[in-house]
């Protein structure tokens, strides 16, 4: 693996560690995160069958995964980071075996054994990489006929960053436009954050995957980092929300937004 794979791996790990400790209470505090999950999972629930075994990716401290165990789904919840792996086997310990963890990269599927029934990954944990080919290349070994892949992801246009040009952050307004990826910065630690347009996440998968539906999040609304404006124009944000849920299945804002959620369906079984 080149070098520049393995430190930014390596940051972050250490950038998602460090975040785990107050996860979970950021989450339950932001309405727009609240909000944008519950958009998530009633996407999700329009395809995922009673009793699935789901492949979580990036799984972070393993909220998604205990609503989907709650809903009587096994989980296979895998993540890099040392902290969220301790969160995830703490709520791991409390669901009566629906939940099982690997430390595992979503570069690094080959390592995952066993097949099933969904592939789900939230919140844009997959824009740190440049290569979604190197994600999905394993799916089809790990996945049933007829299977599905949920991926949560952040695209490269989104309407709301872009009136950041009033506030002359031109540098930001354009950020996800660079082919190169944006440098975050996240609890002290540095790595790139690369946006995929629903184009370049179609062709990463092969043709024995079929895209049924892509929804934009977060189009004109404030996303979860803007609670200030939410609180401070509460009927603005409620309104803007709501032309989201108009828009969002909509071309071409059901590829634009903050996130956009995008499903496929596996045609075919491979040996």
């Amino acid at each position: 693996m080149p070098t520049e794979r393995v430190e930014q791996r390596k940051a972050v790990a250490a950038a998602f560690g460090k975040q785990s400790i107050h996860f979970d209470a950021d989450d339950s505090s932001n309405s727009v995160l609240q909000e944008w999950r519950r958009k998530i999972y009633s996407h999700v629930n329009r395809f995922v069958k009673p009793n699935s075994r789901i492949l979580e990716l990036n799984a972070g401290t393993g909220i998604d995964a205990s609503y989907f165990a709650g809903l009587g789904h096994t989980i296979h919840a895998t993540d890099i980071s040392d902290g969220m792996i301790e969160k995830l086997k703490e709520k791991a310990s409390k669901s009566f075996g629906r939940i099982t963890v690997q430390q595992v990269s979503f570069d690094q599927l080959d390592k995952v054994e066993g097949t099933f029934d969904y592939v789900f990954s939230n919140f844009g944990g997959l824009n740190c990489t440049d290569d979604l080919g190197e994600v999905t290349k394993h799916l089809p070994r790990l996945l049933k006929k007829k299977a599905f892949v949920t991926l949560v992801i952040m695209p490269r246009i989104t309407p709301w960053e872009w009136t950041w040009i009033l506030r002359r952050k031109f540098t930001d307004a354009f950020r996800r436009l660079r082919k190169e990826g944006a440098l975050s910065h996240l609890e002290g630690e540095r790595f790139y954050t690369y946006y995929h347009s629903l184009g370049e996440v179609t062709q990463s998968f092969d043709s024995r995957f079929c895209l049924l539906k892509s929804e934009g999040l977060g189009i004109f609304s404030p996303p979860p980092s803007a609670q200030n404006f939410v609180k401070r124009f509460s009927s603005l944000a409620s309104f803007l929300s709501w032309t989201d849920s108009v828009f969002s299945g909509i071309s071409p804002f059901n590829r634009w937004g903050d996130h956009v959620i995008v499903t496929f369906l596996f045609n075919e079984k491979t040996d």
